[in-house]
């Protein structure tokens, strides 16, 4: 039954809006990247990402990719851990933004 239902939670995370710890509005969820070999998430798509937040990194894109283990928790809303920062210090993180 297990097998059932993780499909349908993974699709429902498609057109949820996406915030950060601290209540900004990121984006929404566009898309799910997925690891076919393990059968895990390892990211979200964003689209029509917050210009306040990605700013020049976003310019002439659709959206941006996030790491699926900057997710906090997904309810009504998905909550991922507070994006400025990260963006301040993707290469100490070994971290990366798709845009």
């Amino acid at each position: 039954m297990d097998q059932q239902r993780s499909p349908q939670e993974i699709t429902s995370l498609v057109g949820r809006e996406v915030y950060s710890n601290n209540g900004v509005f990121v984006g929404e969820v566009e898309d799910i990247k997925l690891d076919l070999g393990t059968e895990v998430v390892t990211g979200l798509a964003i689209r029509d990402p917050n210009e306040e937040l990605f700013g020049d990194q976003i310019r002439n894109t659709r959206g941006v990719l996030i790491p699926y283990r900057w997710v906090r928790a997904v309810g009504d809303v998905v909550l991922v851990n507070d994006v400025i920062e990260r963006l301040e210090t993707p290469e100490e993180e070994g971290e990366e933004v798709v845009a």
